[in-house]
């Protein structure tokens, strides 16, 4: 026993019996068995993903790419999205380019400049994600990067309408009495495409600083829309100005953030600074506290939106931010706003075509139903903020019109969002408002002025500079800033007429939070690979013992009569 069954052979025998233990147990243990909390799974056997394509936002952008990012690495879906701005996300869906499309703006919004018709499909709008716009700014004083730098709504219309053009401006210096601002030009950065985010602070324009708008109206060369400057998708400049015009979100970003753009100041969704590593202007509300676009602040502001509840409105679920530029909370940041994506419906009518197939609608409707939810955990740290319960439940009845789509919806429970509250879901409920920080009296209006850093120079505090405090040698570093913004402008000139700007920076995809996978399907080849290796782990320690004792049994002489190996009795 012992020379036929050694140590070794007892341990390969014993873990191929456990390979085949383990086969079994796949094969008896259903796959479903372990909970599903990561999103959305096929209702049905035969419902395919397959790709679908998107355009638009660029506002959104960011926030749609880490979610077409954790679909695919998650489930294996393909969503294809770029973001090119939502005017070209609204024509492309009219057109039958895309299976959905990404907008800040509803179609032919009201008292635009631009003529735009609905498309010939049925569609609904439903909002994916908040956010605020913000003032991503290049300023350095004395060779320091400011990062703490205050504008008041009235600064930052006359600021992209062409009426203060330096830095040290008596109406910038008053409301940052902690900096000795420096004489160099401010350089405008606008989009040069059609961008959402240039509509919705086109639409903040006309309501909260009409004359200032209705002045640039006429220098741009631009007719009113009903008595005023109307809103427009498309910046309008000045010929010869230093306005700089740079196409999409990415764009103006990364110039803005280029080494050659001191004095730069740019419109653009807040991650594209917090990707950066730039800071953003604190905005004076109503309360006169200065605030910054956090997923806090904006959840504070977005609870002032009035939104269309009228189901039988083409407008259903659209905003009207009208309240939120004027709310008195001081936690508020004015220019905060939803995002939507346009989404195919099945019509009433059954006159308009659908534009998508079933497979391409349980993709767009499983993949809308996992960012409702799931998709919500990861908005804050990517600079955005989470949709509330009410635009959730809103938005997953939205998702249920796509015809095909078969999607599954989740309840408030288990829907980890952020702003839901287990022990409050009436649909006004949002617990990132409720617990959202006051701001501290530094960001009060007045003598006053926090240093800390903002956006993504939030751990970069400034240095003060203004009243008492003494600066010495900031007139030559100035004089050097200056220069470099002279140069700035020059390159940003040579960009608008078709020539090239190289930056420094470029847009960094955040990493997500890690999602809780569902299970993986196992199927039958796993278990039967296992079950076929421990097989051969037996076989391979049984068979040689029971072969050689064969073996050695057919070498043996056949005993006959009278040989040694009879039996006794056996001669005659």
């Amino acid at each position: 026993m012992t020379r036929r069954w050694s140590a070794l052979r007892v341990a390969v025998a014993l873990l191929g019996t456990a390979l085949v233990t383990i086969a079994g147990v796949q094969v008896a243990v259903p796959a479903t068995a372990a909970p599903v909390a990561a999103g959305p799974v096929p209702a049905a056997f035969d419902d395919l993903h397959v790709p679908i394509v998107g355009s638009g936002s660029s506002w959104s952008g960011n926030m749609i790419a880490q979610w077409v990012s954790n679909v695919r690495g998650n489930y294996n879906w393909t969503v294809n999205y770029s973001s090119q701005g939502s005017t070209v996300g609204r024509n492309e869906f009219a057109n039958g380019v895309t299976q959905f499309g990404g907008t800040d703006i509803p179609y032919a919004i009201a008292d635009s400049n631009e003529i735009e018709s609905l498309p010939n499909r049925a569609f609904a709008y439903m909002p994916i994600v908040a956010g605020g716009t913000a003032l991503m700014y290049n300023l350095v004083i004395a060779g320091n990067r400011v990062t703490n730098l205050r504008l008041s709504g009235d600064s930052i219309a006359k600021i992209f309408t062409g009426e203060i053009t330096q830095w040290n401006d008596p109406q910038i210096a008053a409301e940052n009495p902690a900096l000795s601002l420096p004489a160099i030009p401010v350089i405008p950065v606008v989009r040069s495409d059609g961008a959402g985010e240039t509509a919705q602070f086109s639409l903040w324009m006309r309501q909260e600083h009409t004359a200032v708008w209705d002045a640039y109206c006429g220098k741009v060369g631009r007719p009113y829309v009903n008595g005023h400057c109307g809103v427009t998708s498309n910046y309008p400049t000045v010929p010869g100005s230093r306005f700089i015009a740079q196409s999409g979100a990415n764009g103006v970003a990364s110039y803005t953030a280029s080494k050659e753009a001191v004095g730069a100041i740019t419109i653009v969704q807040y991650s594209y600074a917090l990707n950066l590593k730039f800071p953003v202007a604190k905005m004076l509300n109503a309360a006169g506290y200065y605030t910054e676009p956090t997923a806090q602040n904006v959840a504070v502001a977005l609870l002032q939106a009035q939104i269309n509840y009228d189901e039988s409105s083409i407008n259903y679920l659209t905003q009207d931010l009208s309240g939120v530029y004027v709310a008195s909370d001081p936690r508020v940041y004015p220019l905060s706003s939803y995002s939507y994506v346009i989404l195919p419906v099945a019509p009433t009518d059954g006159s308009q075509p659908v534009g998508l197939t079933k497979d391409q609608a349980v993709t767009l409707a499983d993949f809308s139903a996992y960012f409702l939810c799931e998709g919500q955990q990861i908005a804050d740290i990517s600079g955005y903020s989470p949709l509330p319960i009410n635009l959730v439940s809103a938005g997953q009845r939205q998702i249920q019109k796509i015809p095909g789509g078969n999607p599954i919806i989740k309840g408030t429970t288990d829907c980890n969002n952020p702003t839901f509250d287990p022990t409050d879901t009436s649909p006004q409920s949002n617990k990132l408002a409720r617990t959202a920080p006051y701001p501290p009296e530094c960001d009060k209006a007045g003598p006053q002025q926090c240093l800390t850093g903002t956006g993504g120079a939030q751990d970069v505090a400034t240095a003060a500079s203004g009243g008492n405090a003494t600066n010495p040698g900031a007139d030559a570093a100035n004089a050097a800033d200056a220069s470099a913004v002279d140069a700035a402008t020059s390159a940003g000139s040579a960009a608008a007429a078709g020539g090239s700007v190289v930056v420094d920076a470029a847009p960094v995809v955040l990493s997500a939070l890690p999602q809780t996978l569902p299970p993986a399907t196992i199927g039958v080849l796993a278990p039967l690979t296992l079950a076929a290796a421990g097989a051969g782990l037996i076989l391979a320690a049984v068979l040689p013992p029971v072969l050689g004792r064969r073996r050695r049994a057919t070498v043996l002489v056949t005993p006959t009569r009278g040989s040694p190996r009879s039996p006794r009795g056996g001669t005659r």
